[in-house]
């Protein structure tokens, strides 16, 4: 059930698609790396979410990742960005250098 109005996905949805119990979910969530949402009486997460519960269900499910496995997985990723953003500003501010 998508909730377009507001762009949620259920939660039960999510665990069929997935196969999934919805004990992962509330481990999740109880965790800290799921924020979820009653709407209508239902367990939802917001639909810019489902990328990031794709992965870490593929982290559990393929790697057998435990929950702080995730966690950490998810902080090196995020750590990663930061480092390509942060690279990224410096070649660009080495770049107005060079064409002095």
């Amino acid at each position: 059930m998508i909730m377009k109005e507001e762009n949620y996905i259920s939660l039960p949805d999510l665990c069929m698609h997935y196969q999934i119990e919805m004990s992962f979910f509330n481990d999740l969530q109880s965790h800290g790396l799921l924020e979820v949402i009653t709407v209508e009486k239902t367990y939802c997460i917001l639909e810019d979410h489902v990328a990031n519960v794709e992965k870490m269900v593929r982290l559990h499910k393929d790697l057998n990742l435990n929950y702080e496995g995730i966690d950490t997985v998810f902080n090196l990723l995020e750590k990663i960005e930061n480092l390509k953003l942060e690279l990224n500003l410096t070649r660009n501010k080495l770049r107005k250098y060079e064409d002095i």
